[in-house]
């Protein structure tokens, strides 16, 4: 996100900036923050790993890094003292290994922070120092600026949950009808489906968009049209390039239709919001938004694409172009996949957030 913090003066104020930066406010992680010219221009995150795990874990996020063209790096590790220690160890010795500055490296629990850099009593007691990472200027100015990070990760993981109850109901009944509506498109057009289901969803996916900003969402056969039509895709990749006319918009378009569409369906949805979310700089919703697309279809190679170039921290600007289609003839006809188990998860340790500009 572009937006200007003020400077970072103080490991309060580095505790401070860390959940606008991600989003949320990180629990059992350890976070990096990769700066230009003192200037915070790239941030990663992952879970506190295994101790078997951390050799792995933490070069792969310095390969990372690395790859930032960055000159120092701030690290905060979140959790207990032993997991915590461990892993910021590695980390700072791999990040330094590829000739980047670690600042300083702090260590956050309950409400208190202990610097591993520092050994000085009167200014990091061993008992750790006090903070209220609210009070302070970079807290009040990223509240101004109208950032407001979620509880933690768990509370965006259920914003883009599916919906259930009667929402869920409603969107299966309005699914049939969108079935029912392309059988009846597909079957009029004969030999010639490819024809008239693309007109169709970009038809759609312009009206979506039509809609951004309005007080009212599409309502439930607008959201299971676009999903059934995303299936092709011709039509996915046409939604993919408007998604840069208004990245904010998409985000918010493509959130909605993520959590009401039947949750067969959102894997087209989910990696546009993926996308989206990667541009504006959300790293942890595109995250979560891959993880609902590959649980809806494991195979999504789009999905896994961009997951993969979150994860090793390529920046969007060589997918701003529309991608290849590789989703397969059946996608392109409009023609619904067979149902099956979409249990099978790609597991992602490292959350990479994009940079912020």
């Amino acid at each position: 996100m572009d937006v200007a913090l003020p400077p970072l003066k103080s490991p309060t104020d580095v505790l401070a900036v860390v959940p606008y930066l991600l989003g949320f406010t990180p629990e059992r992680s350890v976070v990096v923050m990769g700066m230009r010219e003192r200037r915070v221009v790239f941030q990663a995150r992952c879970d506190l790993p295994a101790a078997e795990d951390v050799a792995a874990v933490t070069e792969h996020l310095a390969a990372v890094v690395g790859r930032q063209a960055v000159d120092a790096a701030l690290l905060v590790a979140y959790g207990p003292g032993a997991e915590s220690g461990r892993t910021v160890d590695a980390l700072r010795q791999a990040i330094e290994s590829r000739g980047i500055d670690v600042l300083d490296a702090l260590r956050a629990d309950e409400g208190r922070y202990w610097s591993y850099l520092c050994s000085r009593p009167e200014c990091c007691p061993p008992a750790g120092t006090p903070y209220d990472a609210s009070a302070t200027v970079v807290a009040a100015s990223a509240t101004y600026a109208g950032l407001s990070p979620a509880a933690s990760r768990a509370d965006l993981v259920a914003r883009l949950a599916p919906a259930d109850g009667v929402t869920r109901i409603a969107m299966r009944a309005a699914s049939r009808r969108a079935e029912q509506r392309l059988g009846d498109l597909v079957g009029a057009a004969a030999e010639a489906a490819r024809d008239v289901v693309l007109p169709a969803g970009m038809a759609a996916v312009d009206a979506a968009n039509a809609r951004i900003g309005s007080i009212a969402p599409l309502d439930d056969d607008a959201v299971a049209w676009l999903a059934l039509l995303l299936l092709s895709v011709p039509v996915r990749d046409y939604a993919w390039e408007c998604v840069g006319r208004d990245v904010d918009g998409n985000v918010a378009l493509w959130s909605d239709v993520v959590r009401r569409v039947d949750p067969e369906l959102a894997a087209g949805p989910a990696t546009l919001l993926a996308y989206a979310a990667w541009r504006r700089g959300d790293g942890a919703v595109a995250s979560i938004a891959l993880d609902r697309a590959m649980d809806a279809d494991p195979t999504y190679s789009l999905a896994r694409l961009l997951a993969d170039a979150i994860d090793h921290g390529i920046p969007p600007g060589p997918w701003l172009d529309v991608p290849v289609a590789t989703e397969g003839a059946n996608r392109a006809a409009g023609v619904r996949p067979h149902r099956r188990s979409r249990r099978a998860r790609r597991q992602r340790q490292v959350r990479v957030v994009p940079p912020t500009g």
